[in-house]
C-alpha cells in the first residue's frame, strides 16, 4: 500500500485571489513505513511575496525567482504521486492550490476522494483539542524543535510521524517483549530425556513381509 504525505507552502490563503504555490514536499510510505524516497521542490510563483506569507515560511521573492515555475515541474511532481493515496493536513487547502495550478495548465484536477485529511482524523480522535501540527507533535512526543519556520518537506516528515500515531502508532518494543518472553519460557522449560522407540521383532517382520509384496520398493536399502 503506497501513500504520499504531502504539504505545500504558498503566497497566501486563497488560490482564487491569485495566490500560488511556492514549495512542495512529499514523503513516500509503503505499508505505513517511510521508504526514504521524497520529493521536494521550490516553485517560482510568478508574483510578489506578501510579507505576512514570507514571515510564515521565510521564502523571499528573490530566492524563489531562481527556481522553476510550476509548469516546469508538474510532470515530475505528478509522476512522484502516481496513484497513491495522499495524506494531507487540512487537505482542502493544499488540494485547492494544487488543483488551481493544474487548472492553469489545463490539466485534470486531483480528486479529493484520494486524500486522507489528518486534521479530521485528529479532531475525531481528540474532540475539542488543538489539531495543528505543532500540537499533535507535542501530544505524540515527536521532536519538532527544528521547525522555526514552516517548510513543506520538514512538515511532511513530521506529518508522516503524526499520521502513523493517529492510525495506531508503531510499537517496535512489542516484538522485543515477545522475544524476551519466548526466551524466558524456553529457559524455564525442563529438559526431558528423549524416549527411544525402536520397533519390536514382530513389527520388523511384518514390515519385511509387506515390502516383499511390492515391486522395487524405495524402502529397501540397495547394496551394489
Amino acid at each position: 500500500m503506497r501513500e504520499i504525505v504531502l504539504d505545500t507552502e504558498t503566497t497566501g490563503l486563497d488560490p482564487k485571489s491569485g495566490h500560488r504555490i511556492v514549495e512542495i514536499g512529499c514523503v513516500e510510505l509503503v505499508n505505513h513505513l517511510a521508504t526514504g524516497r521524497t520529493y521536494h521542490q521550490y516553485v517560482n510563483p510568478e508574483r510578489n511575496m506578501p510579507p505576512e506569507a514570507q514571515a510564515v515560511h521565510g521564502l523571499s521573492e528573490e530566492f524563489l525567482g531562481t527556481h522553476p515555475v510550476f509548469s516546469e515541474v508538474v510532470d515530475a511532481f505528478l509522476g512522484f504521486l502516481g496513484d497513491a493515496t495522499l495524506i494531507i493536513h487540512n487537505a482542502t487547502f493544499d488540494m485547492g492550490f494544487i488543483n488551481a495550478e493544474l487548472g492553469r495548465l489545463d490539466r485534470p484536477p486531483l480528486p479529493m476522494e484520494r486524500t486522507v485529511d489528518t486534521v479530521q482524523m485528529a479532531r475525531s480522535r481528540f474532540p475539542g483539542a488543538q489539531a495543528n501540527l505543532d500540537a499533535l507533535c507535542k501530544r505524540f512526543n515527536i521532536d519538532n524543535s527544528g521547525r522555526d519556520l514552516h517548510g513543506a518537506l520538514l512538515d511532511s516528515e513530521l506529518l508522516a510521524e503524526v499520521y502513523l500515531e493517529l492510525i495506531g502508532g508503531r510499537q517496535p518494543n512489542l516484538a522485543l517483549a515477545a522475544t524476551k518472553k519466548e526466551s524466558k519460557a524456553r529457559a524455564d522449560r525442563k529438559q526431558r530425556t528423549p524416549c527411544l522407540h525402536a520397533p519390536t521383532t514382530e513389527e520388523t517382520d511384518a514390515h519385511a513381509a509387506f515390502l516383499a509384496k511390492l515391486t522395487d520398493p524405495l524402502w529397501v536399502t540397495r547394496r551394489d
